[in-house]
């Protein structure tokens, strides 16, 4: 009975602490230990983790429904408020028998060594998983995220080349 009623008073505690937005490490590191049961196989799941606990704090302080301009500004806030480099928006150029025809923008480029798209829409669709595979493979990086914070739970794709 006290395990339950001490399960019930840290429940309640994370709720207030969420409702006030002061949800902090206790979170991430929860999210951490879920994901890092699954992809430790992964490579750079040591910084994509970090990722991943950021964007769970942000949807789980804003939400599913605003723009993803919005999650992307708030991915940035906590990123650099746990230090984690990133490069935003960063231009690509598309080549084509070794000449220019264009660039893309990725979302951000996390640590040197991870791209990161942010969606907000229905639901991530076969277009959004190929997108981010041509990014990795024009950019020669091995680990991609793709994060859909336009759900009551944050969607998450992790592709790896």
């Amino acid at each position: 009975m006290e395990k339950i009623q001490k399960t019930l008073n840290e429940r309640d505690t994370e709720r207030t602490e969420a409702e006030n937005g002061e949800v902090g490490l206790q979170e991430i590191e929860r999210a951490r230990e879920l994901y890092s049961k699954k992809y430790d196989e992964y490579p750079y799941s040591d910084v994509t983790q970090k990722i991943i606990g950021c964007a769970i704090h942000v949807h789980k302080n804003l939400g599913p429904g605003f723009k993803e301009s919005a999650y992307e500004n708030a991915l940035l806030v906590e990123l650099d408020r746990r230090e984690i480099p990133y490069e935003r928006q960063k231009p690509v150029a598309i080549n084509y028998k070794g000449k220019e025809v264009g660039t893309y923008r990725i979302d951000l480029v996390v640590a040197e060594k991870i791209i990161v798209e942010l969606k907000a829409v229905k639901s991530i669709n076969i277009e959004d998983r190929r997108n981010l595979s041509k990014y990795l493979k024009a950019t020669n990086t091995r680990v991609g995220l793709l994060l859909d914070f336009s759900k009551p739970t944050i969607e998450i794709k992790r592709p790896v080349l």
